[in-house]
């Protein structure tokens, strides 16, 4: 079965953030291609691995990591839903807020 991948608002709004912050810090668009790329293969391989995920402090939601950042997401049998793209170089308490909003 085909999974249908749903991005939230949030997780939209995080990885045009992200990729826009390296367009501006390197002035290239060479990094933020490669970094969506990464990131496309990886819920590519969320799909296609079902049963291979890491498992969060959050009932439900799951991680996968491509280089600093965390894809979080939540999973059914027909639906991979993307709540957000989280650099894990923030300060980890404020996650919880973004699960609490789903």
């Amino acid at each position: 079965m085909v999974k249908q991948i749903i991005w939230s608002k949030k997780a939209k709004e995080d990885k045009t953030e992200i990729l826009r912050y390296w367009l501006n810090r390197n002035k290239s668009n060479v990094y933020p291609k490669k970094l969506n790329d990464l990131i496309k293969e990886a819920i590519l391989w969320i799909v296609e691995n079902p049963f291979v995920r890491r498992n969060t402090d959050y009932e439900g939601v799951y991680v996968k990591q491509v280089r600093d950042y965390f894809i979080l997401f939540e999973e059914t049998e027909s639906t991979i839903y993307i709540l957000t793209i989280w650099d894990t170089r923030q300060d980890p308490k404020k996650i919880e807020d973004i699960i609490n909003q789903k």
